[in-house]
């Protein structure tokens, strides 16, 4: 008789985690946090789930979860909420744009203020009914400088260097209608090795793998902008940038403009930003034929250093690219992007 992974005893998890480890040469505790990741999934788009419908899942792990781009193992959650759901009340008839920069602090504001009682009274309770209802060993913390995550701590039975920990975050953001997207089949990348044993399975509202590309390479710009890291785990988003590029996708991506134009529009209201000079970015300008995603001097170096971890910790399936190729491929992408 089938059993489900979860239900089984920490021994046979063990067990089942070292099979599939060594029939997919992929680190056994990457396994073992790829099943958490989908049973959160799974329990935020489940069919009584009242958010199944106004929550939308992006970033990375949807790169690597729908549409199977990127060859590392993504371990976060990136979700938005529709802000139409969470301001009805400031935004009335309008489009999911303010018409002014005082209008677009103002919704910040009500996001801000609004969003860690949503995560709180909202999303923490259906988590933590579904791991009641499950018997499952895992807690529930919320965390982030806005209280805008929440973590799904769970006790580990592999472990790994420590780069990857045994939580799962919950990275919630309001601040669009997270469209275009569709609902996708997510499954646990175990499902199919151990003979007997079932996985979690979800199907996620995702974001478009075209939105993704824009939004990683606006968030690069930033960065490159400014010349500085601020916090560790960054080095992931390029080589994101550079799997989109080499997936069947990117011609839609780089061709759809209003996509483009459409991202920059709307960063340019809600995450507003400055260059090392202290200028406001022009986010418009930037996918406008000026766009820059290679870093140089100290950011390039801090990114450098952040990669050498992100590899470390075997999250890489396959090879890896040398950083200084990762370096290469961005400048050549940022060449292309901006004769385009």
């Amino acid at each position: 008789m089938d059993e489900h992974f979860l239900n089984l005893s920490r021994d046979d998890q063990r067990e089942v985690l070292e099979i599939a480890s060594a029939a997919m040469g992929r680190p056994a505790h990457l396994l073992e946090k790829d099943v958490w990741v989908v049973w959160a999934l799974s329990a935020l788009y489940g069919e009584t789930s009242p958010l199944a419908t106004a929550l939308t899942f992006k970033g990375g792990t949807s790169l690597s979860k729908v549409y199977r781009i990127i060859d590392r193992f993504s371990e976060d959650i990136d979700l938005t909420y529709d802000i139409r759901r969470l301001i009805p009340d400031l935004m009335g008839e309008s489009n999911e744009l303010p018409v002014s920069s005082s209008q677009a602090r103002k919704w910040t504001k009500a996001v801000r203020e609004r969003l860690p009682d949503w995560i709180a009274s909202e999303v923490q309770p259906i988590l933590q009914t579904a791991l009641s209802n499950a018997g499952l060993d895992a807690k529930l913390v919320i965390s982030g400088k806005e209280n805008e995550k929440l973590l799904l701590c769970y006790v580990p039975v592999k472990t790994g260097t420590g780069y990857v920990k045994p939580e799962v975050a919950l990275e919630f953001g309001a601040r669009s209608t997270g469209e275009p997207h569709t609902a996708q089949a997510v499954s646990c990348d175990m499902a199919g090795q151990v003979a007997n044993v079932l996985f979690p399975t979800a199907n996620p509202l995702t974001m478009s793998a075209a939105r993704t590309f824009w939004e990683k390479a606006t968030a690069a710009h930033v960065f490159c902008a400014q010349g500085r890291i601020r916090g560790e785990r960054y080095a992931r988003h390029w080589h994101d940038l550079i799997a989109l590029a080499r997936s069947e996708h990117f011609q839609q991506a780089i061709g759809d403009r209003v996509l483009a134009l459409a991202v920059a529009q709307h960063k340019s209201f809600f995450f507003s930003e400055k260059d090392a000079h202290g200028q406001v970015i022009n986010y418009v300008h930037a996918v406008s034929g000026h766009l820059q995603l290679a870093p140089v001097g100290q950011a390039r170096d801090a990114l450098a250093e952040d990669y050498s971890l992100m590899i470390a910790d075997d999250v890489m399936v396959g090879q890896a690219l040398a950083f200084g190729d990762l370096m290469q491929a961005c400048e050549a992408l940022e060449q292309q992007i901006n004769a385009a």
